[in-house]
């Protein structure tokens, strides 16, 4: 099966009331990892490759990998999607280079601007035969080249999402209902609270469009102490509930996008094997164990969280 677009991924979502894992890759561990997982459970995936990502691995060696993961999966679709495309130009070249979806994130502009600048890759990449996303306010965090300050984050507008959808074609829309980029997305003692009432007057807005979810890593605790217990230093490393993730799947929410608990698993295997184990060289010997946790985290996002498991039938 080739790589697919998630017109029709989001659509079987959408009227299935399950949303599709968006996993972010850096590295050939974290393909294997993410499509053995999605294969064995027979659960569609979105592969998403950030700015970072494309600076770290090269657009080209990602692109070759996941086509490896094709042949390897090919009774499941895969969707490989730009993350948080900043401009015109990044959109363009994996438009070029064999992507088919890439976001645009000009959320940091004012309206009109988003508009304008999101209509223009919308008609590029519509050109092509590929699918863009969008987003609609700011939410805070760190990930890759996203830096957003808490007091600069906002909430999305309702009111603004019908005219934005409208005026640009985009395919899908990240809102902001309070998930944050980054492990470290809440003050400690905080209670994490998503904002439905927000979620549920944009659905109202456009019936039946994709809505997607950034920042929305849970980071799992057992991760964060076997860090912390071999050496790490993660303090006060606080997620998105997993129960308020599986209620906004079985909403509009089509997409989930999940990176820090991949990176988190991967991290804690490769640290504790190299406390347990400080003779070991070879890179096989950890990123063996690193690559069976990002493993079982999707795994149990897509049986547990996403609801996907079984949908790639």
């Amino acid at each position: 099966m080739p790589l697919v677009t998630t017109t029709e991924m989001f659509k079987k979502a959408y009227e299935g009331g399950y949303a599709i894992g968006a996993f972010n890759v850096n590295n050939m561990e974290i393909v294997q990892a993410i499509t053995e997982a999605a294969g064995e459970l027979n659960s569609p995936i979105i592969l998403q490759v950030s700015a970072g990502a494309r600076k770290y691995a090269n657009h080209t060696y990602l692109v070759k990998l996941v086509e490896a993961a094709l042949i390897e999966n090919p009774q499941i679709p895969i969707a490989l999607h730009l993350d948080h495309g900043a401009d015109f130009d990044i959109c363009k070249s994996c438009v070029d280079g064999g992507f088919t979806s890439v976001m645009i994130d000009a959320s940091k502009y004012p309206f009109e601007e988003n508009i304008e600048i999101t209509k223009k890759v919308v008609e590029y990449a519509h050109d092509h035969g590929v699918v863009v996303e969008a987003e609609l306010g700011k939410l805070a965090g760190i990930e890759d080249d996203v830096k957003v300050k808490a007091e600069d984050s906002s909430y999305t507008q309702p009111e603004e999402v019908e005219e934005f959808v409208d005026k640009t074609g985009v395919d899908s829309l990240a809102i902001a209902i309070g998930t944050s980029h980054g492990a470290f997305k809440f003050k400690p003692g905080t209670k994490p609270q998503l904002r439905f009432d927000i979620l549920h007057e944009i659905e109202k807005k456009i019936p039946g469009f994709p809505i997607v979810l950034h920042g929305a890593s849970s980071v799992p605790q057992e991760y964060v102490k076997i860090i912390n217990e071999n050496g790490g230093a993660l303090k006060d490393a606080i997620g998105v509930p997993e129960d308020q993730l599986r209620e906004a799947a079985r909403s509009a929410v089509c997409k989930i996008n999940i990176d820090s608990d991949l990176r988190l698993g991967l991290t804690a295997g490769v640290r504790e094997v190299l406390n347990q184990h400080p003779d070991y060289f070879d890179p096989r010997q950890y990123l063996t164990v690193g690559r069976a946790n990002v493993k079982a985290v999707v795994a149990h996002k897509i049986k547990d969280v996403l609801g996907s498991e079984g949908k790639a039938l």
